[in-house]
């Protein structure tokens, strides 16, 4: 069995905290027609790389009916600038147009297997997964840019359309796991293509 979620697969459920005080479920996004879930963080430098990619990104689709989800799932033992106050800093500094939660049990990042930060799921309204990898082809660098494979997804989602390209390798660091070396992924987690 795969570690990470195949197209088709139905989105993991969740409950988890966020950086505005409230706990979001799935329930919270019902109304969205494209759900937008990604697990990132506050340091990996391929995430501060294409937050403002995925920034505008997001503030393209919104009104189109897409929502997106932050979820930061790192171990705050290997890298303690991921705990939840240092995510509420953040956000309140960035202004991200994206709720930002907290997995600190990383029980979320397993069901979706999660790989490396920013890892980019995208759900259509019956919450069956239609994307999953990178958002962009150059996270660390975004002037290198070449391909917004995130984008064109949801452009071909917004239009009716299949996605032209479901399945993307993530870029980014290595999610960090409990009780594990910052480079760990688990054995049966592997590149997507």
């Amino acid at each position: 069995m795969a570690f990470t979620l195949q197209s088709g697969d139905k989105v993991p459920g969740f409950s988890l905290p966020a950086t505005d005080g409230k706990t979001y479920s799935l329930a919270d996004f019902e109304d969205t027609d494209t759900l937008v879930i990604f697990f990132t963080c506050n340091h990996c430098p391929y995430v501060v790389g294409s937050d403002e990619v995925t920034r505008q990104t997001a503030e393209k689709y919104a009104s189109q009916g897409v929502r997106f989800v932050g979820i930061n799932s790192n171990s705050e033992h290997t890298h303690p600038d991921d705990d939840l106050d240092h995510m509420v800093e953040r956000m309140a500094e960035y202004h991200f147009p994206w709720v930002y939660l907290r997995d600190q049990s990383q029980d979320t990042a397993l069901a979706y297997g999660a790989l490396r930060t920013p890892h980019f799921y995208v759900f259509g309204r019956d919450r069956k997964l239609v994307y999953t990898g990178r958002g962009v082809d150059s996270p660390k660098d975004t002037d290198q840019m070449r391909v917004n494979d995130l984008d064109r997804a949801l452009a071909d989602i917004v239009s009716g359309q299949p996605v032209g390209t479901p399945l993307t390798n993530p870029i980014g660091c290595n999610v960090k796991w409990e009780g594990q070396d910052a480079h760990w992924m688990p054995a049966e987690a592997c590149d997507l293509v």
